[in-house]
This record gives C-alpha cells, sequence and structure tokens, in this order.
C-alpha cells in the first residue's frame, strides 16, 4: 500500500507531465498559460508530499491550525483545524508548505528554487492577460519553465531516488514550433510590461550564478547538424548470469528513513528545552547509526558498494534522544 507522501508525489509527477504534454504540443494556443498553471500545481503536491514525508505521513500536517475567537473575548490556549468553505480541512500554501520543510525540519532548499517558483507563480496569477503571439513573453516562460523543470527533477531525485528514470522531462525548444528568430512588433500591455519587469529584475540578482542543479533560468540554443551514419551512442548488453544485477528500491528506503542530520539535528532543537548540538549529541547519534532501526546509509552510487554514503534516519530515533534531554513544555 502506498504511503500518503507517495500518493501525494504520484499527483506531483501526473501534473508534471500533463504540463509537458500540453506544452509541447505543436498547434495549441494557451501554452504558457495551462503550462504555468499546471506546473505551479506539480510544485506545491511535491512539496506537500515533501511535508509528509518528514511528518510520517500524518495528513495533519498539512492543515492549516488557528487559535478561535471565544464566546468571552480573546483567544483560545489550543488550536483548531481551519476549514474551507465546504467544511473541509483547509491545507496550507505552497509557499507555506515551503517554510515548514525549511524551517520546521531544516531542509536545505537552493534559493534559486524558491525565487524560480515565485516566478512562475507571478506568470499564472498574470496568464490571463497572456498574448500568445509576443515571443518576448513567451521566450521568458520556457528559460524560466525549463530551469523549473531542472530543479525539479534534482529535488525528486534527492527527496524520494530514481522515481523519475523512466520519464523524459523536457519543453520543446521554440525552434520547433515558433519562428523564434523573429517578433511581430511590440504586443504587450501594460501588465505584461509589468510582468516581464519583474522577471528582468529577478533574473538580475542571479546574472552572476554560475551554472547548477538548481537555477532560476535556462535558455535552450538548438543547432541542427547532419548525424554521420557512425556518430550513435555504442551500448553494450550481456547476458553474463554472473553479472551485478541492481535493484533500487529508493522510494521505499526514502519513506522509510527521512530525515538526514541537519533535519534531525532541526527537530531535536525544537523538541528540547535542554538540547546542543556538541560531543554529546555526536556521540549519542553515532550510536544508532548501525542501528537499522533507526537509520539507513544511502549510498551516492547504489551500484557502486565502495561509494560513499549519507545517513538517514527514521524519526523513531527521537525515542532514543528522549532518554537524554528534556522535552519542551
Amino acid at each position: 500500500m502506498k504511503s500518503r507522501a507517495r500518493s501525494m508525489l504520484d499527483k506531483s509527477i501526473a501534473a508534471m507531465l500533463s504540463a509537458i504534454e500540453i506544452y509541447n504540443k505543436p498547434d495549441f494556443n494557451y501554452r504558457e498559460e495551462t503550462f504555468s498553471v499546471l506546473c505551479i500545481n506539480a510544485w506545491e503536491l511535491l512539496l506537500k508530499a515533501k511535508v509528509l514525508q518528514l511528518a510520517r505521513n500524518q495528513v495533519t500536517s498539512l492543515y492549516v491550525w488557528e487559535y478561535r475567537e471565544l464566546k468571552a473575548g480573546g483567544k483560545s490556549k489550543k488550536k483548531y483545524i481551519k476549514n474551507n468553505r465546504a467544511g473541509n480541512p483547509m491545507s496550507v500554501s505552497l509557499f507555506e508548505a515551503h517554510r515548514i520543510i525549511t524551517e520546521e525540519y531544516g531542509v536545505k532548499i537552493n534559493n534559486a528554487v524558491k525565487t524560480n517558483i515565485a516566478t512562475l507563480a507571478e506568470i499564472r496569477d498574470n496568464s490571463i492577460h497572456f498574448i500568445n503571439d509576443d515571443l518576448s513573453l513567451s521566450i521568458k516562460v520556457q528559460e524560466i519553465g525549463t530551469a523549473s523543470l531542472q530543479n525539479y527533477l534534482h529535488l525528486v531525485q534527492e527527496w524520494f531516488g530514481p522515481v523519475l528514470d523512466k520519464y523524459n522531462f523536457y519543453l520543446m525548444p521554440m525552434a520547433f514550433f515558433r519562428g523564434f528568430d523573429s517578433v511581430n512588433g511590440e504586443t504587450l500591455n501594460a501588465s505584461e510590461k509589468n510582468l516581464l519587469k519583474y522577471i528582468k529584475s529577478v533574473e538580475k540578482e542571479y546574472d552572476n550564478e554560475a551554472l547548477s542543479d538548481y537555477n532560476l533560468s535556462l535558455r535552450i540554443d538548438v543547432n541542427f547538424k547532419k548525424v554521420k551514419s557512425g556518430s550513435g551512442i555504442p551500448v553494450q548488453i550481456t547476458n553474463d548470469a554472473k553479472a551485478p544485477v541492481v535493484r533500487l528500491a529508493e522510494e521505499e528506503i526514502m519513506d522509510k528513513y527521512p530525515w538526514d542530520y541537519d533535519v534531525l539535528t532541526t527537530r531535536l532543537k525544537k523538541r528540547y528545552s535542554d538540547f546542543k548540538a556538541n560531543a554529546e549529541y555526536h556521540s549519542i547519534r553515532k550510536s544508532h547509526e548501525n542501528n537499522e532501526k533507526y537509520c539507513h546509509q544511502r549510498l551516492y552510487n547504489p551500484s557502486n558498494p565502495n561509494s560513499g554514503s549519507k545517513a538517514y534516519f527514521n524519526p523513531n530515533i527521537l525515542k532514543e534522544f528522549d532518554k537524554h534531554y528534556t522535552k519542551q513544555s
């Protein structure tokens, strides 16, 4: 049975695949608008899947909680679940999910990722004003969208393992369906001009950043070259029964051991009044790193047992730290 986090992840992947499929259609007049809506939806579901993973799949971790107004005046001391207009629990927003992951659990996310999502959200919010024939804005959407896909791929891989290996995640370069080398005059209205100005101002903050796994925007340069018959990539297939077999079940492993060192340390700081990340803490932690009940050493290269590894922890390890530290009142 799938965990809640994995089910949420599957929905996120479905949304992102839909965004790519819509964008790559050869004739689609609402391309950028639909892509931005679905892409942001995919990001929100991914971040919520990560919250669920970190919170041991407790769905209440995604609820909005509030102090209620008392009839006698003032606020209640107890927090209650806030309901939406339909009477169902209201879930946290995209950026609140990002805050929970980074602040409540201490997961490090490159700042370019948040900026990219915020920029894409601006595009989504302004999408009703788009004029699809304007290439200056369309090009920016593709550059930001391409970076967003790359960021998404790397985070899914880092958080949930190789669950996207069977998919092709790319946006078709505009050269394949647009006259990208010419622009038909200035068609931007006031809202579009403001949006494009905003995008360019954000991009300036990253002008001096080198290309990395996480970026604000990426441009695809297309060059057509004649390929010779012998220039393909060589492939070798073996039927050797002694050849090593690699079985990957990273999604199950990451679901069981969702916390790395930074997350564990952050959770302990928030849980105990007398906790310090000192030699005593490191000694307690290391004493449990060989216990599969609490820790898994994840290889950087699963096919090479001699590669380096990183420790990931099961949240149940908190029970061991409870023996040494005092819980917050």
